[in-house]
């Protein structure tokens, strides 16, 4: 079986059609439809770039290796038992999860539990052990699809929506958002939004939070975590540091205890600006320019 026409305009809209390569949340480079180099090439690097058609071609090469995969899956007279609908969502989650061939909805579903299967698909909403809002709706949209045929599209934000308060959060955590966390996307947010990724020369600069921003705005939130992190561990230290001298001088305990405090915030802050570098520089230096 292949995916059909409005199949493949399914994935590309859950996935992103992305023209420069970027690294995503675990740290692949990514580009096109999801194209990473474990599918084959082209293998995306910093700095490239691509057309739309080209991001399409790409996924019309990536795809034939899960409609594979998901026929196998399906059993024997795959295509005389289901529907394109359910193939094409099928072929969809096994795209984003790679899972297809240990998923035990796909079991329920070919013994004919039509509702046990959409409560299993369900399960796959995880990420790093935490639901994620995206593979929520993603998985949602893919129940639709198998069970009811419907192909919908991507959903756009709501006026309200939790997808968007995560955004403005990060933002805010990063400095780019002030506004109030109301999980709506107005011109503010947008603002916001666009500020950002004209500090990151790899972004499009169109106000769009997409794969590529998402990606980005979660590594530079755990970067700045860390570096919470790393201040207070150096803060506690110095604390400990200076409360030892204290009881060690003789005479002049707080010139001691300041200037060993001292001494251990510059020594952790050394190391602190050699190991997370790059992330200091995106999380704080405002690259000017034309980003594209």
């Amino acid at each position: 079986m292949k995916v059909s026409a409005r199949g493949v305009a399914f994935i590309a809209a859950h996935e992103g059609v992305v023209t420069r390569a970027y690294r995503d949340v675990a740290g692949v480079p990514t580009i096109g439809v999801g194209h990473t180099a474990a599918a084959g090439p082209p293998i995306p690097v910093a700095g490239m770039t691509i057309t739309r058609d080209q991001a399409f071609d790409i996924l019309a090469r990536d795809l034939p290796k899960y409609e594979r995969r998901t026929e196998r899956a399906l059993g024997d007279g795959a295509a005389a038992r289901f529907s394109q609908h359910v193939f094409d969502g099928a072929v969809s989650f096994d795209f984003n999860t790679g899972a297809i061939d240990r998923a035990s909805w796909v079991a329920a579903l070919r013994a004919g539990d039509a509702a046990s299967a959409r409560s299993r698909l369900m399960l796959w909403t995880k990420a790093g052990g935490k639901t994620v809002t995206g593979l929520v709706n993603r998985r949602e949209a893919e129940a639709r699809l198998i069970f009811g045929g419907d192909y919908g599209g991507i959903a756009t934000p709501s006026p309200a929506s939790d997808a968007v308060r995560a955004w403005q959060a990060d933002l805010a955590a990063l400095g780019f958002y002030r506004g109030a966390i109301d999980g709506i996307a107005g011109a503010q947010t947008k603002a916001a939004v666009v500020a950002y990724q004209r500090s990151h020369p790899n972004l499009v600069a169109d106000g769009i939070v997409g794969p590529a921003t998402r990606a980005s705005l979660a590594r530079d939130v755990a970067a700045r975590k860390r570096l919470g992190e790393t201040v207070g561990a150096a803060v506690g230290g110095a604390a400990t540091a200076g409360g030892a001298a204290v009881a060690a001088g003789a005479g002049r305990p707080v010139l001691i205890a300041v200037a060993v405090g001292l001494a251990v915030l510059v020594a952790v802050g050394g190391v602190f600006a050699l190991r997370y570098r790059d992330e200091l520089k995106r999380a704080f230096i405002k690259v000017k320019g034309n980003p594209t």
